[in-house]
């Protein structure tokens, strides 16, 4: 699943808290039309594209199953639009090395998906990224908040769209367990960690967590962190300004030992969340009626995607609230992929334009699994309630956002499974009271990374 999560993470802190919890009441509906009552399936035009009879658009993405599925259907779009030819090309992960490969061979393609800011960069060192044009300038421009045109830019300049965004702090309950236990919707850590032992003593697990896959460990502290040390500490530390074993770090993982150190807490305690991956803990979570083997689990809106595998009716049966503010604000983690252009050529460059438009937001939205960061794009585009409260908070946010650390990082410390951030964090979930010997290891492997 890192393939299809893996977007790059915007730490965001905001206030729109209700936007989120009206979304927990959603009713699952399916009515995704739009003002003049068509569904969104790219009906009516809001941007102008060139003809491309003739033309050839590869674009590359590690998107793969349903997401790839929903993803080609903006590409017909955009087909039936321009007159070109557009070809998916599945990418494998990491996609720089992927695109790497391609680019030697001289067959890159003309746009890439990169799910990491890091990746932008290294695209534009590597001198394989184009520059965006004047005419997706001009829709990022009019649609985009300019700190999510930022995110795109390398020193100054132009060249991602930020196509897709997903957020990250999102805790997804049981409706069947929660009342049964009598349990509420916690707004704090505090309140949270009460919850969670209401829901123990009605006889269920309350947290599931997929420890097998170290990226979401490092949601779990980034939420913590940025709530808690707020977002200058939180940039200082993404930069390696201050260290690993700073006293704010110390505090961050002592809050997430209060529930690490408590295995009856945690689905099959921390051996068994270190053998599940992300997919099982959201199926655990959803299966079995008020007797599942956890309550809740916590991770992005993509989790509406596994709720989909199990018969819990979302909305229903599955609902949601924001990751608990441990400090005064709470945060919000969102993934993000950016369209860049890899080939001087007209296809490329409509195509960014295309995807910074809501035209093409608006299909996929309508397909689900998806939440874009284009504030032109209405939000009945969505398939339901709860995706659209997420979307109506992830635009809310504005600006206030910051990158999640591991996709700032290097990725030899920030982005390797066994390896860095993951692995010690899969260490401290196993022993949540050696907190200075977490701090330690981390130091360490930062200090190599950052210098290497």
């Amino acid at each position: 699943m890192r393939t299809t999560l893996r977007t790059s993470k915007v730490a965001i802190t905001f206030a729109v808290v209700a936007a989120l919890a009206l979304a927990g009441c959603g009713d699952g509906d399916d009515d995704s039309s739009d003002a003049d009552g068509k569904k969104g399936s790219g009906s009516g035009s809001t941007v102008e594209l060139p003809r491309l009879e003739g033309e050839t658009v590869q674009v590359a993405a590690v998107w793969s199953g349903a997401e790839q599925e929903n993803f080609e259907k903006v590409l017909t779009e955009f087909e039936k639009r321009t007159g070109a030819e557009v070809t998916f090309v599945p990418a494998q992960d990491p996609i720089v090395n992927f695109l790497g490969t391609k680019i030697a061979g001289g067959s890159p393609p003309d746009v890439a998906l990169l799910p990491q800011p890091g990746a932008i960069a290294q695209a534009v060192r590597q001198k394989w990224a184009k520059p965006v044009g004047p005419e997706a300038k001009a829709q990022l421009a009019k649609n985009y908040s300019p700190g999510w045109q930022k995110i795109g830019q390398v020193n100054g300049e132009q060249y991602g769209v930020y196509y897709k965004a997903a957020n990250k702090s999102l805790v997804w309950y049981n409706t069947a367990a929660f009342d049964a236990a009598g349990a509420k919707e916690p707004k704090t850590w505090k309140e949270f960690l009460a919850t969670a032992e209401t829901v123990s003593a009605s006889g269920v697990t309350p947290v599931s967590v997929a420890g097998a896959d170290g990226w979401t460990l490092t949601d779990w502290f980034e939420n913590v962190y940025l709530s808690q040390a707020g977002p200058e500490k939180y940039d200082q530390l993404a930069r390696h300004e201050i260290k690993w074993t700073d006293p704010s770090v110390t505090q961050a993982l002592t809050t997430l030992a209060e529930l690490f150190g408590k295995p009856a807490l945690i689905a099959g305690g921390a051996d068994g969340a270190l053998q599940t991956e992300f997919p099982a803990s959201v199926t655990q979570t959803f299966t079995g009626g008020d007797q599942p083997k956890a309550a809740m689990v916590f991770e992005g809106d993509f989790v509406g995607v596994n709720i989909a595998q199990t018969k819990a009716e979302l909305g229903t049966d599955a609902k949601v609230f924001p990751f608990p503010a441990v400090g005064a604000k709470p945060s919000v983690v969102t993934g993000g992929d950016a369209a860049v252009a890899l080939k001087d050529s007209k296809g490329a460059q409509a195509l960014l334009t295309f995807l910074a438009s809501p035209d093409a937001a608006k299909i996929q939205a309508a397909a689900g699994g998806f939440v874009s960061p284009n504030k032109a794009l209405d939000v009945a585009a969505y398939p339901n309630d709860v995706m659209r409260g997420i979307a109506e908070a992830l635009i809310a946010a504005g600006d206030t956002f910051r990158f999640d650390m591991s996709d700032q990082m290097p990725q030899s410390f920030g982005g390797t499974p066994g390896k860095g951030l993951w692995k010690t964090l899969q260490d401290f979930l196993k022993n949540p009271k050696d907190v200075a010997g977490a701090q330690a290891k981390l130091e360490a492997d930062a200090a190599k990374a950052y210098t290497g």
